[in-house]
């Protein structure tokens, strides 16, 4: 059984739709990406994943357990856990506070909690900076606390959306380096534009092109003339 199974998944804002009945499966284990154009539906896909949108679909499947119905917090009890486009940090918090109110309760759980000084040794800028307001630090330093704040359920998928958006090269090699590290206890589903990144992490790819699915199959097998259709036929 995979990990996640989801069949024909649908999303509509009004009357345009989103996503036109995706596919998509993920094994224990996995590290898939999701890619495509601005506009192809990458970012939907995540939230209605988490019940963040409304969707609609023949079965959400995660973990033998049928997460159509539940909510967005019941979905992150059960091991499938977010990390946003934009990050969403708590500003006004410290690095500590924010990495401690990302530990789920045990109870319900079997995968316990991670600790903080575990996702220090992930991200040492972290542990540099453990006592400083999250809102003070940089995008790249941001993110690493959103990764790392999610990692702290320790969770059964980790689903990330453009983690490598607006980040130096440095940066993007820091956070893919600890993803890398990462990837052999927790399942990963990665939206990105950056396309090169996220291929050297991952072995099999799903294409979006206009909500709906452009390719799908091992990263070897996307061709130049695929990648340039499905990103530059996206549109906003």
């Amino acid at each position: 059984m995979s990990l996640l199974d989801v069949k024909n998944l649908r999303v509509s804002y009004g009357a345009i739709p989103a996503l036109a009945g995706v596919d998509i499966r993920i094994e224990a284990g996995e590290a898939v990406a999701v890619l495509g154009a601005n506009g192809a539906g990458k970012s939907t896909l995540l939230r209605a994943l988490s019940h963040l949108v409304r969707r609609q679909s023949d079965g959400i499947v995660f973990d033998g357990t049928d997460l159509s119905k539940l909510s967005p917090h019941e979905i992150a009890r059960r091991g499938l856990l977010h990390v946003p486009e934009g990050r969403q940090v708590f500003q006004r918090l410290s690095v500590s506070e924010n990495l401690r109110l990302g530990a789920l309760p045990a109870s319900g759980s079997s995968r316990g909690r991670a600790s903080v000084d575990q996702m220090f040794e992930l991200f040492p800028r972290l542990a540099e900076r453990r006592d400083q307001l999250a809102g003070t630090m940089s995008g790249g330093e941001q993110q690493m606390l959103a990764i790392g704040r999610a990692l702290m359920g320790r969770p059964r998928l980790l689903i990330l959306d453009e983690p490598s958006m607006g980040l130096s090269p440095v940066m993007v090699d820091v956070i893919y380096d600890a993803l890398e590290r990462i990837r052999h206890r927790t399942s990963l589903l990665v939206v990105e534009q950056n396309m090169h990144v996220a291929m050297a992490l991952t072995a099999r790819a799903y294409v979006l092109k206009t909500g709906n699915i452009a390719y799908a199959g091992p990263v070897s097998g996307l061709s130049e003339d695929l990648i340039q259709a499905a990103y530059l036929g996206g549109t906003e």
